[in-house]
């Protein structure tokens, strides 16, 4: 582990490379894992705020799938995401013309729509955040 001011980094971030590349992933990160998109507690509000400005943005699917969810969800560890269509891809992820997988919240932004681009864990991926106590002695 590193230690970078009060945050342990894993030695991984050192040694494994990685670089997106849609066109060959196809937007992967959009469909790994069993929950959508973690999320922080002050993404919450922005979540619900950007709501109406990313649904045109979205497939009817996703649009289903937020209805019934909601803008996020809390899972059984008591963290938040984003929701999932039938707990495959992210709600706000849609298929552009080449079959790859785009965030919808990010596609608003870049047309101007909303000023938030997308959750923190998404611009991280595949890097996760894991907060933990630390219990002095």
């Amino acid at each position: 582990m590193l230690k970078v001011g009060e945050v342990l980094v894993s030695d991984d971030i050192a040694k494994v490379e990685f670089v997106c590349h849609l066109e060959k992933c196809k937007g992967a990160c959009c469909v790994e894992g069993d929950l959508g998109a973690p999320l922080e507690q002050d993404e919450l509000s922005i979540m619900e705020e950007i709501q109406e400005q990313v649904k045109p943005y979205l497939t009817p699917d996703g649009l289903k799938s937020i209805e019934e969810q909601g803008p996020y969800i809390l899972d059984e560890d008591g963290d938040f995401s984003t929701p999932t269509i039938e707990g495959r891809e992210c709600a706000y992820a849609h298929y552009d013309k080449l079959g790859i997988l785009k965030c919808g919240i990010e596609q608003a932004y870049l047309d101007g729509k909303i000023s938030f681009r997308k959750p923190i864990s998404c611009h991280l991926y595949p890097i996760r955040i894991t907060k933990r106590r630390i219990l002095k002695r």
